[in-house]
């Protein structure tokens, strides 16, 4: 009777010590230290699965994490992925964690491209967000091979451009992963968005056709009315005004065509400055400059696509504040509103 006593308190220290084992050995592992990244390829076993949160620290022990899954019915349903927890996290919670595919964010890079901004202004811009460099954006820039996009296909061989993607990078917020990200990825992702934001315009190819423009002209006379126009509801209107000096054969004279030559912008462009020699100054060439010298809004291209008509050929900058214009028909008319305008500035 005595033996059977001692045998059946050892069973119970026995039973106990096992059950407190198996208790302790699904408890967390103890909080605090550093989250912990781990991947689960597509295809992987629960059986490696807690193999790898067992590595990684994050259960006590694989057998009794298998064993738990098993009895709960849990593990069927894990999604592959990079995740990313800490010790201290509870057996449900990394069951969970795994059946939602609660992944680790990727880790993003962000920058704004400003409407209006030339090629060097982006490329200066992606550089400093991205540690791309910023030479390669250039090159890449001022080439017209290797792209996914129907846009290119449509820029003139023989144009005298400065630089072949001026105008064709959508100005946007771009957000992207920053694993993998390359100066060939960011610049397809811009000239896609291109495309893409063209479509937001209803009709826009059956507007372009019956104004008997490329896409490449229709993006140079948004550039241009991008760089001359501030006030939104102008936009329109100075793409009409551009639409009657090209059709009266009248230079366009445009400054912003001048200060796109420019190293830095000047806030008065001097008569030295008109005279210098490229296909971009308007004041000494007919027409079109040979194209884009900006990336324009989607606001501006939709102005030129549906121009407001008027009889104005001229336009002086407001020198109130307001940076709005003064339309003009005739020569004289423009000579009396820059008179108007110096006056306001004199007034202030």
């Amino acid at each position: 009777m005595k033996k059977l006593g001692i045998t059946l308190f050892l069973l119970l220290l026995i039973a106990g010590g096992a059950g407190w084992y198996v208790w302790n050995g699904i408890q967390p592992v103890e909080g605090g230290g550093q989250p912990v990244e781990f991947t689960i390829e597509p295809g992987t076993g629960t059986s490696r699965i807690a193999e790898l949160l067992e590595e990684n620290g994050l259960i006590k022990n694989d057998l009794l994490f298998k064993g738990y899954l098993r009895l709960n019915e849990e593990g069927s349903r894990f999604m592959a992925g990079t995740y990313e927890a800490s010790p201290g996290t509870t057996y449900q919670e990394l069951i969970t964690m795994l059946n939602n595919g609660e992944v680790k964010p990727k880790e993003m890079v962000k920058f704004t491209i400003p409407e209006g901004y030339t090629v060097r202004q982006t490329a200066q811009t992606i550089a400093e967000a991205t540690g791309l460099e910023e030479q390669e954006l250039l090159e890449l820039m001022d080439s017209v091979n290797g792209w996914d996009s129907s846009l290119v296909e449509g820029i003139p061989a023989e144009a005298e451009l400065r630089h072949q993607l001026e105008g064709y990078l959508f100005p946007a917020t771009y957000e992207l992963p920053k694993e993998g990200l390359t100066a060939l990825s960011v610049i397809q992702g811009m000239l896609s968005q291109t495309e893409k934001r063209l479509e937001d315009i209803p009709n826009w190819e059956s507007l372009l056709e019956e104004k008997g423009l490329s896409i490449h002209e229709l993006l140079t006379i948004a550039s241009l009315v991008e760089r001359e126009v501030v006030a939104d509801q102008e936009r329109a209107l100075v793409a009409g005004v551009i639409y009657n000096r090209l059709e009266q054969g009248m230079k366009l004279e445009i400054d912003a065509t001048v200060q796109y030559l420019l190293d830095k912008p000047k806030a008065r462009l001097l008569f030295k400055d008109l005279e210098v020699e490229s296909p971009y100054n308007t004041y000494r060439n007919p027409g079109l400059p040979p194209g884009p010298i900006s990336s324009p809004s989607l606001a501006s291209i939709e102005a030129v696509l549906k121009p407001e008509a008027s009889e104005y050929l001229f336009y002086v900058t407001k020198k109130d504040g307001t940076q709005e214009h003064l339309f003009a028909k005739t020569y004289q008319e423009h000579l009396k509103n820059i008179e108007i305008s110096n006056n306001m500035a004199q007034g202030q």
